[in-house]
């Protein structure tokens, strides 16, 4: 299904809009570095009618960039070690998203490589889970609520890009997601997409399972 242009295709919610994504180029131009990644594996989180999503209990502080308009990076800090980010899309106030959970490094391999800790394992690797990607993006909490501009991060000062986004999308896998229980887990929600036959893409985890207190 052709959606058109690339404000067009923001526009759509983000189970519809995370397809688009598969193969787009997302770079970030921070501290005077330029990264260029090809999303390999995303997932869709659609805002106050999706249990998984942060927006499901209403706007806070938080996440307040979740409900800003189509093309705002929302980017969070989570287990107090990690940043994940991702594309807001839909109507402004909607709070529809897709999560960058997985790519490939076009450029930038060796600055990718000392964000995270001067890594000499194999490239595929390098940006396999959210987590991963953020850090070899160098992205933070300075860069949420920033705007993807349309074509490549540049300077002078700390930039996010976003091209290529596929008006066909390509051919691709679709699943749960990873990592969630309850309601926004399981079948209910196959709002994972990923590229078959690409290294970079994160295995599957389901959510392990929550112990009551005794």
């Amino acid at each position: 299904m052709g959606s058109g242009t690339p404000e067009q295709l923001l526009g759509l919610d983000s189970v519809r809009l995370a397809p688009h994504l598969l193969g787009a180029l997302v770079s970030s131009f921070i501290d005077g570095w330029l990264v260029v990644v090809r999303l390999t594996e995303v997932e869709a989180y659609d805002g106050a009618s999706d249990p998984g999503s942060h927006a499901y209990r209403g706007k806070t502080k938080r996440n307040a960039a979740l409900f800003g308009p189509p093309g705002t990076a929302y980017v969070y800090f989570t287990y107090g070690m990690h940043h994940c980010a991702n594309v807001v899309c839909g109507p402004e106030g909607t709070a529809s998203a897709v999560l960058m959970r997985a790519g490939e490094v076009i450029a930038g391999e060796d600055v990718v490589r000392a964000r995270r800790g001067n890594n000499t394992g194999p490239a595929h690797l390098l940006l396999s889970g959210p987590a991963r990607l953020a850090q070899g993006l160098g992205l933070s909490l300075r860069e949420n609520g920033a705007a993807y501009r349309q074509g490549t991060a540049g300077g002078p000062g700390p930039s996010l890009g976003l091209e290529n986004l596929a008006t066909m999308p390509l051919a691709h896998c679709r699943g749960p997601r990873t990592g969630i229980s309850g309601e926004g887990g399981g079948d209910a929600y196959p709002y994972r997409y990923w590229l078959p036959g690409e290294p970079s893409v994160s295995p599957y985890r389901r959510a392990a399972p929550r112990r009551r207190g005794k």
